[in-house]
């Protein structure tokens, strides 16, 4: 007999559809012995489930059929990889072996693990396979426990969480089958997650935290430069406090990214902007994402979030120059000879650098003991096109002993983020049309559109090129930056004082070494 069941497979951080067909022939002699066979390239991973789905429906109570059991994985010239067939194959048998009242799922999708007494364990990817399975028609989906959540905020699809394969086929059987699991999805972004870090923490450095303000409202990328114990990881773990709220489409596209590599937790949503610091010993695979079949690195895991990297110049020059192609595209492409996966990336990039190795360069209290050929090595680790590609670089000097005795503390987290989500909101209602969410995010042609600058305000830029001998890529960035400064103030049209005040966020272009 032959049953057919639906099931799906990730691939990149979107999902394909696989048929799974099970057929169960009768052996023609007794000397013919049973198999369980499966096609379709199956991965090491597919073919050891044959084992798990044997022990798991025998310890449900059910009967493995003594046949010659065919599983065929269409479409069969597409790599499956991964466990989450297990279920669909399990069912696929039961069904051909008449344990089911039905004769055919075709408006059911299934994935799951299996362990050997049946339960069903979770998997990564639950949210793209979901989006998949709405788009192909279907009806309801059965997925593990740990997963429901993550699946259920796909509208129009009834998701319904198992936890043994005995639930499965009882639910199948059900002549008044449960309620589906419903998710409040406007609940979970509207509760605004607490953050134990505030900037009212931080004593000093408010040329510094004007900077991170402009950045996070805008989106910039930023560099700070300044001796140890300045400030700088302080303040940059404290940027996620004053971030703006998720919007629904970029919480869709963070979940999908964590869900691909199994670190939404068992929540429905990714509801705040992910904060990645890895080390700076990570490779390029690590950064950028890879492996056999690639899964999402660092910098797409910070997607619509912040990627800080804290001793910039401490990271290997070959890492760095891999994230020249996200920084300026907003994606990173991973090929390898069977298979080429784009994952996007756009993230606001936050670094942390001295300004030597000793990190006393040009201090007025400690003397730098540092060589000029030190220097000079320990800096060229960053390379002039990524530099251009970072919006705000700014000097954090010592903190001075007043401020860091004084009892006035600074603004808190909540009110410069109040400040931020008017900037934001200014920004998605300028390009609700653009598909963007931000100004770092404007293409050229939306810089000609939306930064037109006064007669003063060009002369001060032209003056400045012609003596900091500034890129193209710079000039643009001056005016993204001008464009956020005008939204935190409310104004429509840029100023003078906006553009003075951009130039004045590139202190490497001003020789800061020299």
């Amino acid at each position: 007999m032959l049953f057919k069941i639906t099931s799906a497979a990730v691939f990149g951080i979107d999902a394909y559809v696989v048929e799974v067909e099970v057929d169960l022939t009768p052996k023609a002699t007794d000397s013919m012995m049973p198999s369980f066979m499966m096609v379709g390239l199956p991965d090491a991973a597919v073919r050891e489930s044959r084992e798990r789905i044997r022990a798991a429906i025998n310890n449900c109570g059910f009967f493995f059929p003594i046949h010659r059991v065919t599983v065929n994985l269409a479409p069969a010239d597409v790599k499956k990889a991964g466990s989450s067939f297990d279920l669909p194959i399990a069912v696929g048998i039961l069904g051909a072996n008449g344990d089911l009242k039905k004769e055919e799922l075709s408006d059911t999708l299934m994935v799951g693990e299996l362990s050997l007494d049946g339960r069903v364990r979770p998997i990564k990817g639950a949210l793209p396979v979901a989006v998949a399975a709405r788009s192909l028609g279907m009806k309801r989906m059965f997925l593990p426990q740990e997963n429901a959540e993550e699946a259920a905020v796909v509208t129009g699809l009834d998701v319904y969480p198992v936890e043994s394969l005995r639930a499965v086929v009882e639910l199948i059987n059900s002549d008044a089958p449960p309620a589906p699991l419903q998710v409040d999805t406007t609940a979970l972004l509207s509760s605004l997650s607490h953050y134990a870090e505030d900037f009212r923490e931080v004593r000093g450095q408010h040329h510094a935290k004007r900077a991170i303000e402009t950045a996070t409202a805008g989106g910039h990328n930023i560099l700070m430069i300044g001796p140890p114990g300045s400030g700088k990881t302080m303040l940059a773990r404290r940027i996620p406090s004053i971030l703006p709220p998720l919007e629904f489409e970029e919480s869709i596209e963070v979940t999908k990214i964590h869900s691909v590599a199994g670190m939404t937790e068992g929540r429905g949503l990714v509801t705040v902007r992910p904060f990645r610091s890895p080390h700076h010993t990570i490779s390029d695979a690590g950064l950028i994402g890879g492996g056999a079949i690639p899964r999402p690195g660092e910098v797409s895991l910070s997607h619509n979030g912040v990627l800080f990297l804290d001793e910039l110049p401490e990271f290997d020059r070959t890492v760095l120059e891999v994230l020249r192609q996200p920084l300026e595209d907003g994606r990173v492409t991973i090929s390898r000879a069977a298979m080429s996966l784009t994952f996007p990336s756009r993230f606001m990039l936050a670094a942390a650098m001295n300004p030597c190795p000793c990190g006393f360069f040009n201090d007025p209290t400690r003397e730098c003991k540092c060589t000029p050929i030190q220097i000079q090595r320990y800096v060229s680790k960053i390379s002039g096109p990524l530099m251009d590609r970072i919006d705000i670089h700014i000097d954090v000097p010592a903190v001075k002993i007043k401020e860091l005795t004084g009892e006035a503390q600074g603004e808190s987290s909540e009110v410069i983020r109040e400040r931020v989500v008017r900037a934001r909101r200014t920004q998605l209602e300028r390009f609700r049309s653009e598909k963007i969410y931000c100004n770092a995010q404007m293409s050229p042609r939306l810089i000609r559109k939306y930064c037109e600058i006064d007669q003063q305000s060009k002369a001060m830029l032209e003056n400045s090129i012609t003596r900091l001998g500034l890129s193209a890529r710079a000039y643009d960035r001056i005016l993204k930056v001008s464009r956020t400064l005008a939204d935190l103030e409310g104004k429509d049209q840029i100023e003078p004082q906006h553009v003075s005040e951009a130039i004045q966020y590139r202190t490497l272009d001003r020789n800061f070494w020299a």
